[in-house]
């Protein structure tokens, strides 16, 4: 048994099951992973796959069981080199965030700033994707930390803490005539086209649970996945937008107005996760704490710790 062996073993559940793209992911030949594959199956005396010729279609009972503990070894051996990092060298080292535009572009710059500031030989890397993809991003190690609105407290292999809390508002441009009304309703708000995120980004699922439950039928004429699309059609008058607050910027958005309209849509709360039973260094409890300062580092390192098995 190798540690080759069992990463193949990981990559191949990644990869739902394609050896070719194993082989890619891992820079080594196909037939060099089904024999790595069968050495281990007959050292441990079980099938691992479920099979249908060459190719693989699932994991067996077995199988299921020993991918648990592959994932737990190899993360471990990733925290032993983590460790090992931390006290070689506590200010150097290479920090990932996964993020979407919006919190990349709006909530993260001055903790970003005060980051660079108080650890400079911390190379950052800002990674922007959809929450579902975040999410794969900080489960499979590729990310240190992801934030996002959605997504992070749903995978039970994450630990996710709240950072802030936000509504939606309405933007448009001056002159609009939603601004001459005293207490803009979903109704009134429906007689005009709508630009709003797409499915899936910063909160766009309170948006339309708001309209269902009014049984309203909005009309979203464009959906982005980032506030500066929106507010740049709604600046050309093609629709209302709907977008995060934080989101609207008065010295930057001279041309937009924005509508505070707490009440129309429910909260949302950006969240911040880490892989649970993973070892963090200094620098990222640290940039955990800036961004959840009721946290303390003895909570962060209760809630990543894994579950053991009777748990």
């Amino acid at each position: 048994m190798n540690f080759q062996q069992l990463r193949i073993i990981r990559e191949t559940v990644r990869q739902d099951f394609n050896l070719t793209e194993v082989a890619n992911a891992l820079y080594t030949s196909q037939p060099g992973v089904s024999k790595h594959i069968k050495d281990l199956e007959d050292e441990l005396g079980i099938e691992i796959f479920i099979r249908r010729g060459k190719r693989l279609l699932g994991l067996t009972e077995p199988g299921k069981e020993l991918v648990d503990v592959v994932q737990r070894i190899l993360l471990d051996t990733h925290n032993l080199r983590r460790i090992a990092d931390q006290f070689a060298s506590r200010e150097t080292g290479h920090f990932v965030v996964a993020t979407t535009h919006t919190q990349a572009r709006y909530a993260l710059p001055k903790i970003i700033k005060w980051f660079k500031a108080d650890y400079p030989k911390v190379h950052l890397t800002l990674l922007q994707g959809s929450p579902r993809e975040i999410a794969e991003l900080v489960v499979t190690g590729q990310a240190d930390v992801g934030i996002a609105t959605e997504a992070l407290d749903k995978s039970a292999e994450l630990a996710s803490f709240p950072f802030y809390s936000w509504h939606h508002a309405i933007i448009v441009p001056i002159g609009h005539p939603l601004l001459s009304v005293e207490k803009v309703t979903l109704d009134i708000l429906a007689d005009y086209p709508i630009i709003t995120y797409h499915e899936g980004f910063t909160g766009r699922a309170h948006v339309d649970r708001a309209f269902a439950e009014a049984g309203i039928v909005p009309d979203i004429v464009l959906s982005a996945i980032d506030a500066d699309v929106i507010k740049t059609y709604v600046a050309l008058e093609l629709g209302v937008g709907i977008v995060a607050s934080v989101a609207y910027d008065p010295e930057q958005d001279r041309n937009l107005v924005m509508i505070p309209v707490p009440e129309l849509f429910p909260a949302n709360t950006t969240r911040l996760a880490a892989r649970k039973g993973t070892y963090l260094r200094s620098y990222v409890h640290a940039f955990i704490e800036k961004v959840c300062p009721d946290l303390g580092e003895e909570a962060i390192k209760a809630a990543l710790k894994p579950q053991s098995v009777s748990e």
